[in-house]
């Protein structure tokens, strides 16, 4: 073999290599919203930031910043106990929720699409992705006074 041809094809296999990790790399950004466009982005397998604090009448927005099909579904027994209840779909609970999404991709954010949901309501809300959620997709909106 010439070995122009082979230094040429390794440089290209490094080259291709190094390109690919850089982009996985940005996936993982602490600040895949890019501002302020969404509180809550959400990469190949989590949501940035799991964790989030707002107010009390805060509208947060979580936007799907990957490639991957996502939820956004709320755990019935993980927010407060007069919240309203919250999934990307408007599923009025879990249940139906889960069901939606296995039966028919219901609920379905799709790359670069938003969902939004106002706390009225203190306390913890804890929340998951669906098809990621044994992958540990989770996260959790903490509402202040």
């Amino acid at each position: 073999m010439n070995r122009r041809v082979l230094l040429a094809a390794i440089g290209t296999g490094v080259s291709a290599g190094l390109a690919g990790c850089s982009s996985v790399l940005n996936l993982s950004d602490n600040d895949p919203c890019g501002g302020d466009e969404c509180e809550i982005g959400m990469t190949r397998n989590e949501f940035v930031p799991r964790t989030y604090e707002a107010t009390v009448g805060d509208t947060v927005v979580w936007k799907n910043t990957s490639g991957a099909d996502h939820t956004v579904t709320a755990l019935e027994n993980g927010i407060p106990e007069d919240a309203d209840y919250f999934a990307t779909g408007g599923y009025e609970d879990e249940a139906t929720a889960r069901d939606a999404w296995h039966e028919y991709r219901g609920g379905r954010l799709g790359t670069r699409e938003t969902f939004e949901h106002t706390f009225e309501v203190p306390g913890t809300y804890s929340y998951i992705c669906e098809p990621h959620v044994k992958g540990d997709m989770i996260g959790e909106v903490i509402v202040v006074e």
